[in-house]
């Protein structure tokens, strides 16, 4: 944010924007031109990747009766996942789910948490790419279950056709078609992603509006405190909405889950 900043009240914006301006910089130091694929972004994706793993390993490396912290913490979480998430959305089955669902979980909050933390000050899943491959996971992970739960055939069944009169299932049919192969996996992604999106603006407006009018007019100087602190108070805004979207991706996901093991409609 402070770098967009710096180069806003330099004059060194680029107008008008151009189709390059849609790639992301890379940060690799040579080629740079060519290497859009290595970003800022990607390198903080690999980086909770490896956080994340780390984590996870060195909490039970050694695990104890009377739990380190680092160990109850690991277990906390997990437990949280597992009794909260897996078996409160699917029941008894959704154990075996909840390593699965505890990784997704961890993964999202910590992406998420990117956007509050200095010098990062983005979350992945503010770009699109991020979001729509997690929901695509989602989606064919809970897609197989049911496939492998019921055959093939009654899966579909399922899915496509509610216990509803014969006269109307040509309409319904198609909605429910629809709803759970096509929207399902699209409201994951885009609820995930234009919630980190807009919260990375807003702090961006505000970040950006503060030192614009600082350097505009000195009787701005006050407004522009009055920016800052706005900035301050959505950073906290931000950080439960960080929290709130990784639980609602991975319930929804366990929803869909559940939905796919169901015996009926």
């Amino acid at each position: 944010m402070f770098g967009q900043a710096n180069v806003l009240a330099a004059g060194q914006a680029k107008f008008p924007p151009s189709v390059e301006d849609f790639y992301l910089p890379s940060i690799l130091p040579w080629g740079a031109h060519d290497n859009y694929w290595f970003t800022k972004i990607t390198a903080m994706v690999w980086l909770a990747v490896g956080v994340l793993i780390i984590f996870f390993l060195a909490s039970y490396r050694k695990p104890q009766l009377v739990p380190t912290k680092k160990q109850w913490f690991a277990e906390s979480i997990y437990g949280f996942v597992r009794n909260n998430i897996a078996v409160d959305m699917i029941g008894h089955q959704g154990v075996r789910f909840a390593p699965y669902f505890t990784t997704l979980f961890c993964f999202i909050l910590l992406t998420n948490a990117f956007a509050i933390i200095p010098f990062f000050q983005i979350s992945p899943n503010s770009h699109i790419a991020f979001p729509a491959f997690l929901a695509v996971i989602s989606y064919v992970m809970f897609n197989w279950i049911g496939i492998r739960h019921h055959g093939f055939v009654k899966y579909f069944k399922n899915s496509l056709v509610p216990p509803a009169p014969w006269y109307i299932l040509p309409l319904l049919i198609p909605i429910e078609f629809f709803s759970t192969f096509l929207v399902r996996p699209f409201s994951l992604a885009v609820r995930l992603f234009a919630n980190m999106f807009a919260g990375h603006m807003l702090l961006l407006v505000f970040t950006l509006g503060g030192f614009a009018m600082l350097s505009a007019n000195a009787w701005l100087a006050p407004v522009s405190v009055l920016s800052w602190v706005m900035t301050i108070a959505l950073t906290f805004l931000e950080f439960l909405v960080i929290c709130l979207q990784a639980y609602v991706f991975t319930v929804l996901t366990a929803s869909y889950v559940q939905g796919a093991l169901a015996e009926e409609h």
